[in-house]
């Protein structure tokens, strides 16, 4: 009978997680919000509206505006990956009358900048005027940038527009049309169109297309800013100087790539771009850099953004490939020579408009910049295209490709963006595996394995921690369970290669060798733990040993913890991420200690804990490692050697194991052991271990006897 109710309570359980699935983002949130809150003196909300996400504002009994979430009409994601959720009221005249900021999970806002000044700033956009967004192409408001979270304010601003614009032509606002389907002819590339013979030709038929500023214009544009301080920090070069001049090209159009790069060039753009991608590259000199140095911390070039209609794309440092040279007869010399790629699937159309849109700015303060934007429009010239008839409506819609299709496109041009690390982690998985499967050779040499292991741990601490962020979470683990209750896709997974690699790896290691293998050897936190103790040996900083008793009970509190977060996450997952800053791996690993003090403050104590308790944390308080203690007695091998005489008499190992993991009877706890492998060493040492020496005392008397056979070589079996 349980069964059978535990039954139906799961099979209730997911009926509402479809349905809730099936509701509109504005469904979502739209309880949580007062009418009052998004447009003053709103008495509250009408009904969602079925054929379109959007629902009445009222006041004094009729419709005052209407409100509507952005990540319902266009992509909202942020840097953190997950979408940027913001709440916008329209009214009839098609202006903006109110915004706020709803949900959003980006790391630079939850813990360097204040969310009280984004979401100030997100208010701000009360007052916009779409119809004049609608004729500028988005570009008739200043965007006011905060300093240090350029991408994000970005990505708000861009989705506010669009899905402004895309609400207010649906509904007729303002006089603004609905949009149609085009009847008139559309276009295609031409790929046997001719190329332009020289770089004069290619400027003067649009084959190229050209920013240039000098500094007066600059200079100009910023006297604008409401910011006194622009002015007073006006550029100081003389006014004819080049503040910038760049010039694009569409080089994934066949005879322009051919053309600017020369064969060779253009076919290595071939091999690097995937089915549907394309390709621009940009030329700049002059005093203002359109890549900047952002890209190098966090990947995105935030200087650059290219616009079409309702698409934004923002290049990353997987979408970018620096040029030698230009193969173009008559090119002038640049400082900056770059090709970016226009992944498939964001909606970019070739034969369209498109314009680059430059990000300036100006430092008006020690951490303070005021913004300007400039766009470099570009219209693929006629002659690259060529007319293709209109299709016969048909009964049938073609069908679109499913999210799936798109998905498993996504994850695989990730993991092709990522075969340097995917090979670097191949390589290390292959050595590991390599001293596991030959321990007792890997061993041999106490110094030698020191020396590897130390290396090792540098490797995965540098590399998989700070470089790479694959540092496996808790919350990987919370995140798996909900996909098989929500639905389980590997795709989802997929997405993030090392992690989906290492968790691949671990899973296997359970098997053989229990948690030791990710947990001693593959843990970046771990590595810094072990290696800050190492130095604090070489600095004599003396070492706690807990008395046995209390260590053993202390044990336990790494596993309340996990089932503790585990229990919560089955109630919110929000809330049970939230909890799992216990693990400190964001702010040590993922941020680099750039955060908000009590985060680092809570690290940097684990760490000083670690000077005097070797991998303090990795003992007692760490849920991951507990969760991967509870199945390490699956493993099918015990791979760690030991003699009868360990643990009676012999607590040589017992004493010198680094996370105290032998108990006083010689026996390995494969629940605590990390298989840091210092006990084979030991069990191997003829200068340590009282076994082993006791034998080569034996040899010795044996090889001195008459006949005996040398100490290194067994006796002769008779």
């Amino acid at each position: 009978m349980k069964l059978v109710r535990l039954f139906l309570l799961l099979c209730a359980s997911l009926c509402f997680t479809a349905s809730a699935s099936a509701r509109t983002v504005l469904q979502e949130y739209l309880p949580t919000v007062t009418a009052s809150d998004i447009v003053p003196g709103a008495e509250g909300f009408g009904p969602v509206r079925d054929d379109l996400a959007v629902a009445p504002v009222l006041k004094g009994g009729k419709t005052a505006a209407w409100v509507f979430m952005t990540s319902d009409f266009v992509g909202t994601t942020g840097y953190s990956g997950k979408p940027i959720h913001t709440l916008v009221a329209v009214d009839p005249d098609a202006k903006i009358v109110g915004v706020r900021l709803v949900k959003h999970s980006e790391p630079i806002v939850l813990i360097g900048i204040p969310e009280a000044k984004v979401k100030a700033l997100v208010a701000g956009y009360a007052g916009l005027d779409l119809l004049a967004e609608a004729k500028s192409g988005g570009t008739a408001h200043e965007v006011d940038i905060i300093s240090g979270a350029t991408v994000t304010v970005m990505v708000i601003d861009d989705s506010i527009v669009r899905s402004g614009l895309k609400v207010a032509r649906a509904l007729g606002l303002g006089g603004l049309a609905p949009e149609t389907d085009n009847a008139g002819p559309r276009f295609e590339v031409n790929p046997a169109a001719a190329a332009p013979a020289d770089w004069a030709e290619a400027d003067g038929d649009g084959t190229l297309r050209r920013l240039s500023l000098d500094v007066a214009q600059v200079n100009a544009a910023f006297a604008d800013h409401p910011d006194e301080r622009t002015r007073e920090r006006a550029i100081a070069e003389a006014p004819q100087t080049t503040f910038i001049d760049m010039q694009a090209a569409l080089v994934s159009v066949p005879s322009i790539g051919a053309a600017v790069l020369g064969k060779a060039g253009d076919a290595n753009l071939r091999g690097w771009l995937g089915e549907g991608d394309n390709a621009i590259a940009l030329f700049g000199r002059g005093l203002y850099s359109f890549k900047g140095s952002g890209y190098v911390r966090g990947g995105i070039f935030d200087r650059i953004v290219l616009i079409q209609d309702d698409v934004s794309v923002r290049f990353r440092d997987r979408d970018h490939r620096r040029l030698g040279g230009i193969a173009l007869a008559g090119a002038p010399e640049f400082s900056e020579m770059d090709l970016f790629r226009i992944p498939a699937g964001l909606g970019f159309d070739p034969t369209k408009p498109f314009r680059i849109q430059l990000l300036a700015h100006r430092e008006v303060g020690p951490i303070e910049k005021v913004f300007h934007t400039f766009d470099l429009a570009y219209q693929l010239p006629q002659k690259y295209l060529r007319a293709v008839a209109s299709p016969a409506k048909e009964v049938a819609a073609v069908a679109e490709r499913d999210e799936g299709t798109a998905q498993t496109d996504l994850w695989r041009r990730i993991w092709q963006d990522s075969k340097l690390k995917i090979a670097v982690l191949a390589s290390m998985l292959v050595v590991l595996t390599g001293v596991f499967f030959f321990q007792s050779y890997a061993v041999r040499s106490a110094r030698g394995f020191t020396i590897f292991r130390m290396s090792f741990l540098t490797a995965t601490l540098v590399f998989l921690g700070w470089y790479a962020n694959a540092q496996l979470s808790v919350v990987n683990l919370m995140a798996l369970f909900g996909s098989f209750v929500n639905g389980f896709s590997w795709q989802a997974f997929l997405l993030d290669p090392l992690t989906f690699i290492l968790w691949f790896a671990v899973a296997a290691a359970l098997l053989f060798w229990g948690r030791g293998a990710y947990c001693g050897w593959l843990c970046p936190f771990g590595a810094l733990q072990e290696l800050t103790n190492q130095i604090a040996r070489k600095l004599r900083i003396p070492q706690w040993t807990l008395p046995w008793g209390l260590h053993e009970r202390l044990w336990p509190i790494k596993y309340m913890i996990f089932l503790g977060l585990f229990g919560t996450s089955l109630i919110s997952v929000e809330q049970a991420e939230h909890l799992a800053e216990i693990e400190p791996f964001k702010t040590a690993i993922i941020l680099k200690f750039i955060r908000a003090w009590p985060f680092v403050a809570y690290a940097v104590a684990l760490l000083v804990a670690g000077l005097f308790v070797e991998r303090f944390y990795c003992r007692y308080l760490c849920p991951l490692g507990a969760a991967l203690a509870i199945p390490a007695r699956i493993r099918m091998f015990d791979w760690l050697k030991r003699y009868h005489e360990c643990g009676n008499p012999c607590q040589t190992c017992s004493n010198q194991c680094p996370v105290q993991a032998i108990h006083r009877t010689g026996e390995i706890n494969p629940n605590e052991c990390i298989n840091c492998l210092h006990c084979q060493v030991l069990y191997q040492s003829e200068t340590v271990c009282p076994v082993v020496m006791k034998k080569m005392k034996s040899r010795a008397k044996l090889a001195a006897s008459p006949g005996g056979a040398p100490i290194h070589q067994p006796a002769a079996k008779v």
